[in-house]
């Protein structure tokens, strides 16, 4: 069960975090090459069950060569694990696992349109048969639309001038190739001063578009939300974030559902004593996991990796 080209991030921590049991159900939301799938499968006993899901056509092709009758997969977005369950006919799971991050194939691979490091059709969609391509929507997007998503997924000050470089190449030829993207995105900057100097000028547009194309953070809000609805208690819920936006939903998602009424203030301030207090249905786990020097030497695609865990408690859901 080979994971190709692909080295899995925090791939010790993220199972140790699992706490697997060797009789447990444990779900790998975003499969990938299937390396954290595999390290888990070694952890489960004869009687456990990996329900995996991808929405990425490579990533199911690799999966279909995997005969271990513990494991299914499915080509699904992670958003749609309830109705995935239910078709396994599991009611409840005892661990998750979510790597936001995208797969090194994906990157490395030009037609796919992830990278502007090589020239490639501008397509940046996981699942390819699915809404619109990056060049699709770059085509008919208004400048505001474009402003706004650049500004708010790639945390990019100069969105304005960006979108409106778009706007105007569009008008010329329509806009193709990652090359060609990046060149407009460089042409827009010129020689502004960056923070990150070591950056390509790029690099926040392209990582804007793809989250738009691929709807990243609504599906990660639904995904979280849904597991929290199967985690059995004690299940364990482990996150891989890439980039600050992710780590932010997710610890606002943890941190909510840790505290007592949801961590509302207004409430907090009551005279209630706290043996009194509703048992939250999450609970922290640790602190944040980062990739150690050694890791990211070996794979520069772990510095930015964050890993956050939280455990089902046995409160009910409100």
């Amino acid at each position: 069960m080979p994971h190709g080209d692909h080295v899995p991030v925090l791939l010790q921590e993220a199972v140790a975090a699992l706490a697997v049991r060797r009789d447990g159900i444990y779900v790998d939301g975003t499969f990938g090459r299937g390396g954290h799938s595999l390290r888990i499968l070694d952890a489960l006993g004869p009687r456990g069950r990996l329900i995996a899901l991808d929405r990425d056509p490579s990533a199911e092709a690799m999966a279909r060569e995997w005969t271990d009758s513990r494991f299914h997969f499915h080509r699904a977005w992670f958003s749609t694990l309830p109705e995935v369950l239910a078709r396994e006919h599991i009611d409840r799971i005892d661990g998750v696992l979510l790597d936001l991050g995208i797969a090194s194939p994906q990157i490395d691979e030009p037609e796919r349109g992830f990278s502007f490091r090589t020239d490639g059709s501008l397509d940046m969609r996981m699942d390819p048969s699915r809404g619109d391509s990056a060049a699709q929507w770059l085509a008919s997007a208004s400048e505001a639309e474009l402003k706004g998503v650049i500004a708010d997924y790639g945390e990019e000050r100069f969105a304005q001038q960006i979108a409106r470089a778009i706007v105007a190449s569009r008008a010329h030829e329509p806009i193709t190739r990652t090359r060609q993207l990046a060149a407009i995105v460089a042409k827009a900057l010129g020689a502004r001063a960056r923070g990150d100097r070591s950056q390509d000028p790029a690099t926040r547009t392209f990582q804007a578009v793809r989250i738009h194309v691929n709807q990243e953070l609504q599906e990660l809000s639904l995904a979280l939300e849904a597991v929290l609805q199967r985690l059995a208690a004690g299940g364990r819920l482990a996150v891989i974030s890439f980039h600050s936006l992710e780590d932010r939903l997710v610890k606002q998602f943890f941190r909510r559902h840790s505290l007592p009424f949801e961590g509302d203030a207004r409430l907090a301030r009551l005279a209630i004593a706290s043996d009194s207090l509703p048992q939250p249905p999450l609970k922290l786990v640790g602190r944040a996991v980062r990739a150690g020097d050694v890791e990211v030497a070996a794979n520069p695609r772990a510095r930015s990796a964050t890993m956050r865990v939280a455990e089902r408690t046995g409160a009910a859901l409100t």
